[in-house]
C-alpha cells in the first residue's frame, strides 16, 4: 500500500517552495517541476494544495500523467479507492516487473465424435471499455487464440506503456523516435517475427520471451503489431516496423544466401535497418511503370543503377535498400523489373527528409540514385523477373496496414468513449446525449466487422502455402484494406467531432486523435489506394472464383 495523505494535509503545501497537488485521487510534488512546467509556475502555484483534476484533464492526456509518474508521485488521498492500489512512492526502488504468466486450464474432455469441440475464453485484459479491444480481451470466446498470444499481448502491453506511451507525442513532434527503441525490440526478439515468413530462429540472437519460436504464428504477429498501434502514432509505428516488415522480406523470400547471411541477422537484432523502395515520382500504384534503371557494366559483374524514389518509409535511417529498378528495355511493363538490395555505403546514394501531412516520425525519404555501382551478386531474384518478388510482398503489407488501421480506429472510438463519459454539456455527460451514442455504435460496429474479417483472412492465411494465399486472398485482402482505411477515417472523423476543439488541438486531452486525423490519407494511399484496392478486389475475386468452377 503507498503513502496516504488527507486533504487537510495536501492544502498545506502550497507555497513556491512545497507545492503539491491532486490529480485524481493521487498526490504529486511538483516543487521542483514548476519551473519546467509548459504553462508556466504560477498555473501550478494557482491549485497548489487543491484538486486540480479538472484543470490538468483539460490540458493533458494520460501519456503526460505516465510519464511524471514515477518522478512526482507521492501518494494517494486517505480513503480513496487509489490509496489501496496506488504504486509505491517513486522515492522508493521499483521493482522489476514480472510477466504475469498465464493460468494453466485444465486438459478438456475429448468431444464426442462428429461433435465440434469449443474454443476456451481466456481471462479478461485491459480496461473493458466496450468495443475498446478486441472480443478475446474481454473474456469472449475465439478459436483463433491460446495462452502464449495472452501473453505476448501482456508483454509488449507494458512495454508500450512504460517505454513509449509517455514519449511518443514529443517523438512525433520531434519527427524521430530514439534508435535504442528499435534496437530494443531486436532485442526482445520481437523483429524476428514480424516479417510474415516464419519465426526467424536461425538469424536471431534473441528470441521473445513469452513465445518460443516453433510456436510463433501470424496470429502472434498480428497480436504484436496490434498492440504498438494502440500509441495512436503511424509514425511511431511505421518507424520501428515500417520499412522494416516490407523492405525485408524479399530478401528473406528471394536472395541469395550471402546476402541473407549478411543483411537478415543485423536487420532482424535491431543493429540495422532497411527499407522498400517502390514508389517513384511519376510511378506509384503502377509498380510496372517505374522509370529507375539498372544498366550492366560490360563485364557483367556490376549494374549502374540511376533514378529516384518518393515517399520511402525509413529511407533516411535505412543501411539496406529493397529497390525495384527497370532492366529490361522502355516500354517492356513489369516484365522488365528487377529488385537489387542497394547499401547506403554505395556511391551516388543520396537520401533527404520529406515533410508530409502525418505520420511525422517515420522518416518518410526521397532519394536518389546517381551512378550506383551494385555487385549483380545483390540482385534478389531473377533477372527481369522482380515483379514476382514485388507482388509477393503485397499481402503482408496490406494485412499490416489493416492491423494498423484497425486498432487506430479503436483508439479513435475509446478515446472518445472515456471522453464523452467524463466531458459535461447542457448539465450531463455527452454519453447522455443519444446523438453522440449513435456515433461510438457506428464507430463500433464498423470496427468490429473489419476486426472479424481480419482475423478470419488472418486463419485462412496461416493454413495456406504462399502461392495459394496470393492467389486466393489476394483480392480479399485488398477489399479489406480498403474497409479498415475508411473505417479508420470514419473513426477518426467521428471522434474529432465528440472532441470538438480538443480534437483540433495538438496535444492535450485530444492529442491521439488529432494525430491520427492527420495520418489517414497516410494509411489510404499507400499499399495501393482506395480507388485501385476497389477495382482489384472485384477483378481478381472474378478470376479466382472463375478458376474454381463458378457457375454465372
Amino acid at each position: 500500500m503507498s503513502k496516504t495523505f488527507k486533504a487537510d494535509e495536501v492544502a498545506s503545501h502550497k507555497t513556491a517552495d512545497s507545492l503539491w497537488i491532486i490529480v485524481d485521487d493521487e498526490v504529486y510534488d511538483v516543487t521542483k517541476f514548476a519551473d519546467e512546467h509548459p504553462g508556466g509556475k504560477k498555473i501550478l502555484q494557482r491549485v497548489g494544495g487543491k484538486d486540480a483534476s479538472k484543470q490538468f484533464w483539460k490540458y493533458h492526456n494520460e501519456g503526460i500523467l505516465k510519464k511524471y509518474k514515477p518522478k512526482l508521485l507521492l501518494g494517494a488521498i486517505e480513503g480513496s479507492a487509489k490509496a489501496s492500489a496506488a504504486p509505491a512512492p517513486a522515492a522508493a526502488a521499483a521493482p522489476k516487473p514480472v510477466l504475469p504468466k498465464p493460468t494453466p486450464k485444465p486438459a478438456a474432455a475429448a468431444a464426442p465424435a462428429g461433435e465440434k469441440k469449443k474454443s476456451e475464453a481466456l481471462e479478461q485484459f485491459g480496461s473493458m471499455v466496450p468495443y475498446g479491444d478486441p472480443a478475446w480481451y474481454q473474456g469472449y470466446h475465439s478459436p483463433y487464440y491460446n495462452e502464449t498470444h495472452a501473453a505476448l499481448r501482456a508483454e509488449v502491453r507494458q512495454w508500450i506503456e512504460e517505454k513509449v506511451e509517455p514519449y511518443v507525442t514529443e517523438w512525433d513532434e520531434a519527427k524521430r523516435v530514439p534508435e535504442e527503441i528499435y534496437q530494443d525490440m531486436g532485442k526482445r526478439g520481437w523483429l524476428a517475427g514480424l516479417v510474415g515468413a516464419g519465426y526467424q530462429a536461425k538469424y536471431a540472437k534473441y528470441q521473445c520471451a513469452s513465445v518460443k519460436p516453433e510456436q510463433w504464428d501470424a496470429f502472434h504477429e498480428l497480436v504484436l503489431t496490434d498492440e504498438i498501434s494502440r500509441t495512436g502514432s503511424g509514425g511511431f509505428v511505421w518507424n520501428v516496423i515500417g520499412g522494416f516488415g516490407i523492405g525485408l522480406p524479399p530478401v528473406i523470400k528471394a536472395a541469395t544466401q550471402s546476402v541473407k547471411d549478411r543483411v537478415i541477422p543485423a536487420v532482424i537484432n535491431g543493429e540495422k535497418r532497411i527499407c522498400l523502395a517502390i514508389t517513384e515520382p511519376d510511378a506509384g500504384s503502377d509498380v510496372a511503370g517505374l522509370t529507375t534503371t539498372a544498366v550492366k557494366t560490360p563485364d557483367g559483374k556490376h549494374y549502374i543503377v540511376n533514378g529516384e524514389k518518393k515517399w520511402i518509409t525509413n529511407g533516411i535511417w535505412a543501411d539496406f535498400f529493397t529497390v525495384a529498378v527497370r532492366t529490361g528495355p522502355e516500354g517492356s511493363g513489369m516484365n522488365g523489373v528487377s529488385v537489387l538490395l542497394i547499401e547506403k555505403t554505395m556511391p551516388g546514394v543520396t537520401t533527404r527528409k520529406m515533410d508530409c501531412s502525418g505520420i511525422w516520425s517515420s522518416g518518410t525519404t526521397y532519394i536518389t540514385f546517381e551512378d550506383v555501382k551494385v555487385p549483380v551478386e545483390n540482385l534478389i531474384g531473377k533477372e527481369n523477373q522482380g515483379f514476382k518478388v514485388i507482388m509477393t510482398n503485397f499481402n503482408h503489407e496490406r494485412l499490416g496496414i489493416v492491423i494498423q488501421c484497425n486498432r487506430f480506429a479503436r483508439v479513435c472510438y475509446e478515446e472518445a468513449y472515456k471522453y464523452a463519459n467524463k466531458r459535461k454539456t447542457f448539465g450531463k455527460t455527452l454519453i447522455s446525449h443519444p446523438v453522440i451514442r449513435l456515433k461510438l455504435a457506428n464507430m463500433a460496429r464498423k470496427i468490429e466487422g473489419t476486426h472479424n474479417w481480419l482475423e478470419n483472412i488472418t486463419f485462412q492465411a496461416e493454413g495456406m502455402a504462399e502461392q495459394e494465399a496470393m492467389f486466393r486472398l489476394g483480392g480479399a485482402i485488398a477489399a479489406l484494406k480498403l474497409d479498415a482505411t475508411q473505417t479508420f477515417e470514419f473513426c477518426a472523423r467521428e471522434a474529432v467531432q465528440i472532441f470538438g476543439g480538443l480534437g483540433y488541438t495538438r496535444g492535450g486531452q485530444g492529442a491521439k486523435v488529432e494525430r491520427l486525423y492527420r495520418e489517414v490519407r497516410g494509411y489510404a494511399i499507400p499499399g495501393g489506394s482506395e480507388e485501385i484496392m476497389a477495382d482489384l478486389s472485384i477483378r481478381q475475386a472474378h478470376k479466382v472464383h472463375k478458376a474454381l468452377g463458378m457457375k454465372l
